[in-house]
This record gives structure tokens, C-alpha cells and sequence, in this order.
């Protein structure tokens, strides 16, 4: 028994011994068919540098082949952004400038006529691809947002002052202009805030933004589409784009489940459709073709918004798209080759929008293509009519604001699905998904590109196919002018760098001044500033430094009440001294957020250097805050003399200035 233990024991070492040697080969093999088996990534990030100190951010995505082999699939360019990086390697004074949405481009000569025709709500043709060879216009300053609400002003005025009073005619067809050339921006705005979304979901892409400026540049795209969110300050910026966030997200979630619940009343097929990175945007509502000859059944249409499918003419002998899933006896959809699978041939009725604030907004109508055009339409007419052709104004004229009022009442809470701006989200988002996502069949995919450019009503739209050829050539003339020193990218990154001096040393509403003084003078005009290049940039560099350690601190106050809970508390040492010394003597800002700080910190050095900024700064307000801090109850006690002592001080008194030696010296003391 003993030998033959030992047999068995000599046996299972060396099973191990073969298994343990041949491991690594099964390893191998497993990650080599693990790798052919990953799809290729969906993102990739193009770099390139700008001469001056300077780098264009190319974000370009894989557009699948009509075939759906990724292989066979084309990377083109959608969203590049420029980053002022003063020509090092220092993120803390590294500037983003501008956004380029491809495909974006300035409209040909027919199209901004066309666009200027009133009522005419559709599309004039496409622009020649090959005329595209200047470099496009950025969707979005984001260095300068306030441009835009200055020039909406401007415009708002010109409309009044210039174009109003020539009749209505004229009236009617600059706001048509206008209105146009919005739609047409915010529609890009849209893809871009969806490129960007997927970029930073997609996993296994390195990260060539930080997350602070990807959170950045999708909150200013958010509030681009509203005409005077450029006001707000950078500090909001993550709660906008957080309330914006989830606010879309719980009316997708909302819709979802009415369009669900709907399908399921009135026995039709809910099928949501999903970006590449989860989100639900949209959804398809399908018919069995088995069940349309119930002539007899009702139909309730609401929140669908088409015509009964039951007995319809049109779905008996119906020849368009259609294709055959399996279900199981319980409904649910399975494989072809599942045991009793069942085979459902499903004819499309209609796709949805989940982004209307209300309910289900319906894009296409694959039986009635005008059925979705007419929702399009209808505010965008009524508007027109009351508001340029019959001057109403709901401010002077009661009855038109009654009825104004009663009309927006009834169709808000039985939400009607004539919200324009939602729905030209939801087209803006559909295109990107068609174009991006290859789970869709191909053909009904074509189907659904087709009937969407048919339902287009900006005449400055152009369709699917010519945009990917306008980015192309976009992306080549953004890259040509990026690669010449004396080109256009350079001279423009030279402009903002001097108006950016400019509002350093006049303040913030200085190069607008000097703008329209030039313009005012025809020319004979252009202020400039009498300081050598490298004052500038070293000038530049520190303001963008205090606006970073400023905002990262008033993030940290924000956040937490105890900052050594959620930071690292040497990043915030950091950002507190260089406050301390770079910042500016007696800023009633620099002053209360120094205070917020000492206040949640328990941390003695910390607390050290926010005391030697608020005596650094010597102001009545920073006297009043270390006035506080020595009455506060959990601060040391050589803290709170020092503090007692500089509160007191005179104006230029020679303590307040060597404070921060004093403190240092205590701080040092057991």
C-alpha cells in the first residue's frame, strides 16, 4: 500500500510538473486569441504642434463600412481642440483655446441665400467638398466664451436698430439667416459634446485631455446653446455640466419607460438603440407583421404619434425594410438556433428621440414621411407668423400674450413633441449614432440616413456622406495652416495671447473696447501694448497659474469640510502658497478663499500658509479674517497671537510684512 502511494503521489507531481510547464503556452495562446478577438478601439487621438508653443488635440473615430468589417472601417477626424501650452511641459498654465467640430464649415454662397429665405424650412443641396480648402471656423472661444454673448448683443441690436424697421420682408429674413446659422452651430455643438462623451468612456484610450479640461470644454459646449452662458465663471462650469448630465439622463430614463409601457399596451415591439458607450438616445418601434390584419382592434396613439398599424393598407402589402427575429414562448428575444425559437418577421414604424423634455419625440415615420416634418415645423411657422409678420410681442399685446400663455400651458402638459430644440438634438444625435454604430443592419440603417435628410429643414445642412468628405478636407486645412509658422493658427494664437495681456492690464472688457474703437475708426485705430514678448508670456504664465491654484481650491472648499478627508493635502499646500506669493495684495477673493481653507483644514502647515497670505495682503478685509481666525476655538494658540497681532498692525507696518518668517519660525517651535 505504501508503494503504491507513493505511485500515486510520484503521478500527481508529475501532472503538476507537465501542467505547471505547460501553462505558459495555454497562457500565450489564450492572449493571442484574446487579441485578435478585441475589436479595434473605436477613438484614436491625433497630436500635432503649433509653432509658438502651441498643440492641436484631433479626436478621430472609426466610421464603419456599409459591410460592418471593422477592419475595412475609416478613421475620420470629428472634434479637435487647441492647447495654449506656452511651450513647456507645465499643465498648470496651459490654456484651451479653440474647438473645431469637422464637417463644420462655412455654408457655400447658395446656402446662406437659401437660408435667408423666410418659411423656406428645408434643406438647399449639399457644398461642394472640394471648395472646402480654407480653415474652418471654430464652433467655440474657450479662452474668450464672452465673445458670443457680446455678439449676440450686437446682433439683437443691429436687428432692431438696422433691419426691423425696412418692412417685413426684410425683417424676415434676417432672423431667418440667424436663426439658421444657430441651428446649424448648435446642431455640431450636440456632436461634439457626443464625440467627446464616448472618447472619455471608451476604455484603453489614453487619456490626451485631463479630466478637469474635458470637463470643461463639454460644460461651455452646454452652455454654448443658451445666448448668454458665457458669463458664467469657470468655477461653475462642473456643477452646469453635472445638472445638465443628469437632467438628460432622467428624461431618457423617463421616456424610455413611457415608450416601453406604451409598445406593450398596444402589442408592438420596443427596441431601444444605445451610442457605442451605453447611453439610450433613441428607440425603434416595431410591428409583427402576423398581427397587422387585426382590423378590428383600437389603437391609441398617444405618445406614439402615428396612425393605427391595425388593417393599414400600406404594412399588408408592405415591400420596404423588414427583417426576422426569434422569440421564445415568453416573448423574449433569443437566438436563431435556441430550442422552439419562434420566428418574427418585424416591419419598422417609427423611431424615437428620448431627449424631449415631455415625452417620446418622433423623427422618422417610416410610413408617413411628412408625419415628422410637420412636428418639425410647427412651432418654427407659428413663431414666424406672430412674431415677424404680424409684429406680436407677448409685452405689448395682451391678447397675444394670453393665448400665448394657454397654448404653451396645453401643450406642456400633454406634452406634444414640438420642441425644437430637443429635437434637433435628438437628429444631431441620431446622424452620430448611424454613422458610429455598426449593430444596426445596413440596409436599415440606409433607410433610417434617407428619410432623416428628408425631414432636414436648415437649409445650411448638408447630408451624412458629404460631411464625413467636408471633414476631411476641414481637418486637411486646420492641419496645413497648424504646420506653417507665419500661417493663420499662429497669428491667431499671437492675437489672443496679446488680448489676453491686454485684459490683464486694462481688465477683463478692454479688448472689446479697443475692438470696436478700431472699428469705429475704420481702421485708423489698433491699440497696442508697449511690452517686450518675453514680459508678456512671463506675465501670462503666472496669471494662468493663480487661475489654476485658484480654482482647484475653491474646489476643494466646495467639495468637503475637511480638506485632508477627500485631498491631498500637499496639493493643496501648494495651491494655498502659491497664492500666498504670487497673488494679489489685498484681492478680496484671494482674502476669503485663504480664510475657507484655514477654516476646513486642521492641517498646521496648511494653516501657516494661509496666515501668511492674509497678512501678506494687509487689506481691511484680510484684517477682518484674521480677526476671526483668532477667535476661532481649535486653533493653536501661537497660531492665534500671530493672527491677533497681524489683524492689529497698521497699514505698512514692517511685522505684517515679515508675517510670513514669524510664522514660519513658530510653526517650527515643538
Amino acid at each position: 500500500m505504501m508503494r503504491a502511494g507513493r505511485k500515486t503521489v510520484s503521478a500527481l507531481l508529475a501532472g503538476v510538473v507537465c501542467l505547471a510547464a505547460a501553462t505558459p503556452d495555454v497562457a500565450a495562446q489564450r492572449a493571442d486569441s484574446s487579441a485578435l478577438a478585441a475589436p479595434p478601439p473605436m477613438f484614436r487621438i491625433s497630436r500635432e504642434a503649433v509653432p509658438g508653443g502651441a498643440e492641436l488635440l484631433t479626436i478621430l473615430g472609426r466610421v464603419e463600412a456599409a459591410s460592418g468589417d471593422a477592419s475595412s472601417a475609416d478613421s475620420v477626424p470629428l472634434v479637435s481642440v487647441l492647447r495654449d501650452t506656452l511651450d513647456d511641459a507645465e499643465q498648470e498654465n496651459d490654456q484651451l483655446r479653440y474647438v473645431w467640430v469637422h464637417g463644420y464649415t462655412t455654408p457655400s454662397a447658395g446656402q446662406r441665400i437659401a437660408s435667408a429665405i423666410p418659411f423656406l424650412n428645408r434643406r438647399s443641396g449639399n457644398k461642394d467638398p472640394e471648395r472646402a480648402d480654407s480653415v474652418p471656423p471654430a464652433i467655440i472661444d474657450l479662452s474668450d466664451p464672452e465673445h458670443d454673448v457680446w455678439k449676440n448683443v450686437m446682433w439683437i441690436a443691429a436687428q432692431s436698430l438696422l433691419f426691423d424697421p425696412y418692412g417685413v420682408l426684410v425683417k424676415t429674413s434676417v432672423r431667418a439667416f440667424r436663426r439658421n446659422g444657430e441651428d446649424y452651430r448648435k446642431a455640431h455643438i450636440v456632436r461634439a459634446l457626443a464625440v467627446l462623451s464616448l472618447y472619455e468612456a471608451e476604455t484603453g484610450v489614453a487619456p490626451a485631455l485631463t479630466p478637469v479640461e474635458m470637463r470643461d470644454i463639454q460644460a461651455r459646449l452646454v452652455l454654448a446653446q443658451s445666448p448668454f452662458a458665457g458669463i458664467v465663471n469657470d468655477g461653475y462650469l462642473e456643477e452646469a455640466y453635472k445638472r445638465e448630465s443628469a437632467d438628460a439622463q432622467d428624461v431618457r430614463g423617463h421616456n424610455w419607460e413611457l415608450l416601453r409601457q406604451r409598445c406593450e399596451a398596444e402589442g408592438l415591439y420596443f427596441d431601444p438603440l444605445s451610442m457605442p458607450d451605453g447611453t439610450t438616445t433613441h428607440a425603434l418601434v416595431w410591428v409583427a407583421r402576423r398581427d397587422v390584419d387585426q382590423t378590428g382592434r383600437r389603437f391609441e396613439k398617444r405618445f406614439l404619434n402615428f396612425a393605427s398599424p391595425w388593417g393599414d393598407k400600406r404594412l399588408l402589402d408592405w415591400t420596404g425594410y423588414s427583417e426576422t427575429r426569434y422569440f421564445d414562448a415568453d416573448g423574449r428575444r433569443v437566438a436563431p438556433d435556441t430550442p422552439d425559437a419562434m420566428p418574427v418577421e418585424l416591419i419598422p414604424l417609427g423611431l424615437y428621440g428620448l431627449d424631449h423634455p415631455k415625452i417620446p419625440a418622433l423623427l422618422v415615420d417610416f410610413r408617413d414621411q411628412n408625419n415628422p416634418k410637420r412636428r418639425e415645423v410647427s412651432r418654427r411657422v407659428l413663431n414666424d407668423i406672430t412674431r415677424n409678420v404680424l409684429s406680436l410681442s407677448p409685452f405689448g399685446d395682451i391678447h397675444y400674450f394670453l393665448a400665448r400663455s394657454v397654448y404653451n400651458f396645453v401643450t406642456g402638459r400633454r406634452g406634444m413633441d414640438i420642441n425644437q430644440p430637443s429635437r434637433l438634438r435628438s437628429y444631431s444625435m441620431l446622424k452620430l449614432l448611424l454613422s458610429l454604430d455598426a449593430s444596426l443592419n445596413p440596409e436599415l440603417s440606409a433607410e433610417v440616413s434617407r428619410l432623416v435628410e428628408r425631414v432636414s429643414m436648415n437649409p445650411l445642412q448638408n447630408d451624412g456622406g458629404v460631411e464625413i468628405a467636408l471633414a476631411y478636407r476641414s481637418y486637411d486645412a486646420l492641419l496645413g495652416a497648424v504646420r506653417e509658422p507665419s500661417g493663420e493658427i499662429a497669428a491667431r494664437l499671437r492675437r489672443d495671447r496679446a488680448d489676453e495681456f491686454t485684459r490683464l492690464e486694462h481688465g477683463a472688457g478692454a479688448p472689446f473696447v479697443y475692438r470696436l474703437a478700431t472699428i469705429l475708426s475704420a481702421g485708423t485705430y489698433h491699440h497696442r501694448e508697449r511690452v517686450s514678448l518675453d514680459g508678456q508670456l512671463a506675465r501670462i504664465d503666472v496669471s494662468r497659474r493663480l487661475a489654476y491654484h485658484r480654482r482647484f481650491l475653491e474646489e476643494v472648499v466646495r467639495s468637503t469640510p475637511v480638506v485632508e478627508v477627500g485631498w491631498d493635502i500637499r496639493d493643496v499646500r501648494r495651491s494655498v502658497g502659491f497664492l500666498a506669493e504670487q497673488g494679489r495684495p489685498g484681492s478680496g477673493k484671494d482674502v476669503k478663499l485663504a480664510f475657507r481653507v484655514f477654516e476646513r483644514t486642521q492641517d498646521r502647515e496648511t494653516r501657516r500658509l494661509c496666515l501668511n497670505g492674509l497678512a501678506r495682503a494687509g487689506s481691511p478685509s484680510a484684517r477682518e479674517m484674521l480677526a476671526r481666525i483668532s477667535r476661532l476655538p481649535d486653533v493653536d494658540p501661537d497660531l492665534r497671537a500671530l493672527a491677533l497681532q497681524a489683524s492689529t498692525a497698521p497699514s505698512g507696518d514692517p511685522m505684517r510684512r515679515a508675517t510670513g518668517t514669524v510664522l514660519a519660525s513658530a510653526a517650527d517651535r515643538p
